[in-house]
């Protein structure tokens, strides 16, 4: 087996108690890498078609990569993915912090979960060797509870857990996994999968080293990272505010979300920026294993609301998702429903943008005070949004329920055309980027696997500037030959290949898996991966490790019954806000059915129906997966 890698996927049987280990081939890790490909190797080939996503044929699969755990900036990530209960399709989610990096230490690649434990448990390894034991007494803690039960009951502070809170046995359907208490797998409701296996965590401790073929060059390119965070040359600020700073500009342009993507203004805007509030709230900043970036908030707070440090503090998803999106300008009241969301292991994306759908239903009477069990719904209701939160992750009173099923399906229950009001794709709700604006991202949301996600898609900001030959002046695709800037707000040809790009690179580095905060080129990237594994490893390589991966993802989705009538925005996307930068505008249906259908066949794709053609799996070296294309 190459370096860095363990050679051993962990296989649990949750409702025989069996646990065995695999040892794929050293082709298979090349081939796949890690992270996405894994996952979508196991939901395609071992997870039935039209399983029940809460189900016990649905299968949980943790994935590290090539390069976890190694000393080294942005390397401490790992995958989870499942058939998604919130999208019913592709379910992956990727964190940083420390489990992935302690998982490796132990002496496995990656865990697939099965089948559904008659009783709550968690699973326990430690180098080497794992066991089931019972849970019973940590179901309904929340993850700080839990993690300090579990860390107490095996005496070892220095066990790393991947766990849910209430959320997660609750089984609302955008529940996340945390990686601890601050790092969330969070989107596509991972948690909520693991809470209907009656799998509450997983304790590893490793004491193994994660060996690379060349140490040496892992140090230098580790010290030579650090150097350039400390000058100030890479991810600029992150480790003094972490994500979200001058969040103004978002309103001037129309990227920030208001009022459930509805309005373009919002009083207070300022309030939001992480500059504004770090000095007011926060008492530092940690980061994840061996990283020098150190962008993760620290916020407290003793009142109106007593903010838990423990528990981090606000990014920007978070902010911009409990915060502008719901019409809240207050930080005291925002890092509450953040620490809340950690609290029951709620996704802070949807948590915030399902509330904002249902804000929206009660303006408009959809609902009313005896729908909401009393919370005034109204936009700008802090109070309100922090108590929902808190009804969602236990599933408390009719809303507690309603808002649980995520804003699609509470928008179909609610009816009388509130689905109108759903921002959401493929049932998953939009991040915090408004696709009006960013239209690379209107593609990208559009047709991603897992329903809208930012990590896998272009931001058009880094497309615009020319340098002093009018070429383009910075971006990651720049070295892979697009050379002349282009407009925020084209769908043409040029945007949609320089999306196609970013992309292939984009989900790589969730195979691998890679941060995104820590910039490291791809030709960077592939000279890690031949420090880490000793293969020749090209940066044309590892785009084609994305492209399986993502057409992988494709596949299942295809098998599962989707087509390319699914690869749309939600219907507000297709209209103007009613004030603010994007007053005019509205991204035009055929515009962007033509980027689509391009993306399509230069993805080697039907261009009609987005079906794989069988010679792009072949090409792909998964030709495996043609079986599984629809008849």
């Amino acid at each position: 087996m190459s370096h860095s890698l363990m050679g051993k996927i962990l296989r649990v049987d949750l409702t025989t108690g069996a646990i065995s280990v695999d040892q794929p081939s050293v082709a298979y890790y090349r081939r796949y890498m890690g992270g996405w490909n894994i996952i979508a190797d196991v939901l395609l080939r071992e997870v039935p078609v039209g399983a029940d996503p809460l189900g016990p044929e649905n299968k949980l699969v943790f994935a590290a990569g090539v390069l976890t755990g190694l000393p080294c900036s942005g390397l401490s990530r790992n995958a989870v993915g499942a058939k998604s209960p919130l999208t019913g399709a592709f379910g992956a989610a990727e964190v940083g912090g420390w489990w992935g990096a302690e998982l490796k230490r132990a002496g496995f690649d990656a865990i697939i979960v099965e089948g559904v434990s008659p009783r709550p448990v968690y699973l326990w390894i430690k180098d080497g060797v794992a066991e089931l034991r019972a849970a019973t007494y940590l179901w309904g803690k929340t993850t700080k509870e839990t993690l300090g039960a579990i860390q107490e009951e095996l005496g070892d502070r220095r066990i790393r857990c991947a766990l849910i809170g209430p959320g997660g046995e609750n089984l609302a359907r955008f529940a996340c996994i945390m990686n601890g208490l601050k790092d969330a797998a969070g989107r596509t409701g991972m948690g909520a999968v693991m809470g209907s296996k009656k799998l509450k965590a997983v304790a590893v401790r490793g004491t193994g080293p994660v060996q690379a073929n060349d140490p040496e060059k892992i140090r230098q390119m580790a010290r030579g990272m650090a150097q350039r965070v400390r000058n100030g040359e890479v991810s600029v600020g992150m480790h003094q505010y972490g994500t979200g700073v001058r969040v103004e500009g978002g309103v001037l342009t129309g990227n920030l979300p208001v009022r459930n993507f509805r309005d373009g203004e919002f009083e207070g805007v300022e309030n939001l920026s992480a500059e504004s509030f770090m000095p007011r709230i926060g008492i530092g900043m940690e980061g994840c294993y061996a990283c020098a970036v150190r962008c993760k908030k620290i916020v407290q707070t003793q009142g109106p609301y007593a903010v838990d440090p423990d528990y981090g503090g606000p990014e920007y998803e978070s902010f911009a998702a409990l915060g502008s999106c719901c019409g809240v300008n207050d930080i005291v009241a925002v890092s509450k429903a953040n620490e809340l969301c950690g609290a029951y292991s709620l996704d802070t994306i949807s948590t915030g943008v399902t509330i904002a759908l249902a804000m929206e239903c009660f303006e408009k009477g959809l609902l009313t005070l005896e729908d909401t069990d009393g919370l005034d719904l109204h936009f700008g209701n802090a109070d309100a949004m922090v108590q929902a939160v808190e009804r969602i992750g236990r599933r408390t009173g009719g809303i507690g329920e309603l808002l649980a099923e995520g804003s699609l399906r509470a928008a179909r229950r609610i009816g009388n055309g509130a689905e109108r009001f759903a921002v959401q794709v493929k049932g998953q709700e939009l991040p915090m980027h408004e696709p009006r604006y960013k239209r690379a991202m209107a593609i990208a949301y559009s047709v991603s696997p897992t329903g809208a996600d930012h990590n896998h898609a272009l931001h058009d900001a880094f497309l615009v500037t020319a340098d002093e030959d009018g070429l383009l002046a910075r971006g990651t695709v720049r070295s892979l030959g697009v050379l002349e800037p282009m407009a925020v707000e084209s769908l043409g040809p040029e945007k949609v290949r320089a999306l196609l790009y970013n992309t292939l690179l984009m989900v790589a580095d969730n195979c691998l898996p890679v941060c995104i905060f820590v910039r490291w080129s791809p030709d960077q990237q592939a000279e890690l991966v031949r420090a880490a594994t000793g293969w020749d490893v090209s940066t044309y390589e590892l785009m084609k490790v994305g492209e399986r991966a993502l057409t992988l993802a494709r596949v299942y989705n295809l098998r599962e019954g989707f087509t390319s009538e699914d690869d749309h925005l939600p219907e507000r996307s297709y209209g103007p806000t009613t004030s603010g930068a994007l007053a005019e505008g509205g991204i035009d249906r055929e515009e962007l059915r033509e980027a689509i259908q391009l993306y399509y066949a230069m993805m080697g794709w039907d261009p009609e129906t987005g079906v794989p053609l069988p010679a792009k799996l072949h090409e792909l070296d998964v030709a495996w997966a043609t079986e599984y294309l629809p008849k």
